[in-house]
């Protein structure tokens, strides 16, 4: 039997430039310190506008949480990392260019550079973040937990904002598994179960903590392509945020036959507790049920007041996983 290693994942998303250790925060329930853990996952979402002095500041934020792993994933909020949206949409340029930027006629085309720079140079490199785009990304911890994470900041449009993509389009599913009158579009697919750990997007996927009011009337916004694929990877963890009326976590039980996707696929669905700040402990059966997490730490109103989540996974040990594998 494979060791495992317990792991402390501490999950947040749309921060919106809440900085934690900010000591005009004391009375806030989330006031610094956060408690320690292994490994924190922020879901997209760390600014309002993506400027690079809000980037600067969430970069400040998540180093000052103990931990021995940050990694992150943008929002849509966070323009200035979505490039082919930034030239899309000059006149951003324009908004977020600095007075020394314009004097030098550069406010067209260095934002997003800059941003990148914030998200993957010295400054993340200091405070420990590491900036996820699309796509597998694989980790192992001091302690030879090692995991897999499927990340991706793309969400169904909403008010053209960034990494937005159209609802009838799908870009996390292979040809076989989309839906039709879906069509396909260029993504980093997410593979079958049990390729993956971890799956963090920004959005939810549609049927799971997605509800919104419009007009007195609730209607789920998640994705469907998102629903599919998650039913498929059948992670151990799926996190996102994004619907900051959706926060909450859920157990969802997956029927036995793989052969059923989305919102079919699904057995039974049991409501977490909020504990923080202690953690939820799952015996997680890899394959049988993912603990699907809106990690959303404001309301509908932007008022900081929602938990993050603290879970402790149980992660196969490095060995372990080679030897699984057959490998050397």
């Amino acid at each position: 039997m494979a060791q495992e290693s317990k792991t402390r994942f501490m999950i947040i998303s749309d921060t919106h430039n809440y900085d934690f250790s900010d000591p005009k925060n004391v009375d806030n329930p989330l006031q610094h310190p956060l408690p320690p853990c292994d490994v924190v996952l922020h879901a997209g979402d760390l600014t309002y506008s993506g400027s690079v002095q809000e980037l600067e500041d969430a970069v400040d934020m998540l180093g000052s949480i103990d931990a021995e792993l940050r990694l992150v994933i943008a929002g849509n909020h966070d323009f200035t990392l979505d490039g082919p949206y930034m030239k899309r949409n000059p006149g951003l340029q324009r908004y977020f260019a600095t007075i020394d930027d314009m004097d030098v006629d550069k406010e067209q085309s260095g934002q997003h550079e800059k941003a990148m720079n914030v998200m993957r140079g010295h400054r993340a490199q200091h405070a420990g973040v590491t900036y996820l785009e699309e796509g597998l990304h694989s980790f192992t911890l001091k302690s030879g937990a090692t995991f897999t994470i499927y990340a991706s900041p793309w969400q169904p449009e909403f008010c053209n904002m960034a990494f937005n993509y159209p609802r009838d389009t799908d870009r996390f599913n292979p040809p076989e598994s989309i839906m039709d009158g879906v069509s396909q579009v260029i993504g980093i697919k997410v593979p079958d179960c049990p390729d993956v750990d971890i799956m963090m997007t920004h959005g939810p996927p549609h049927g799971i903590m997605d509800a919104v009011q419009e007009r007195r009337k609730t209607t789920q916004v998640g994705c469907h392509a998102l629903m599919t694929a998650v039913s498929r990877a059948r992670p151990k963890l799926y996190c996102f945020g994004h619907i900051h009326e959706g926060h909450g976590a859920e157990l969802v039980e997956w029927k036995e036959d793989k052969f059923k996707i989305g919102q079919d696929a699904i057995e039974a669905r049991e409501l977490q507790p909020i504990v923080f700040p202690q953690s939820l402990c799952p015996n997680i059966k890899h394959g049988k049920q993912t603990l699907m997490v809106n990690a959303a730490i404001m309301t509908l109103r932007y008022k900081p007041v929602n938990a993050p989540w603290l879970v402790d996974l149980d992660l196969p040990i490095k060995q372990d996983r080679i030897n699984e594998k057959g490998e050397e």
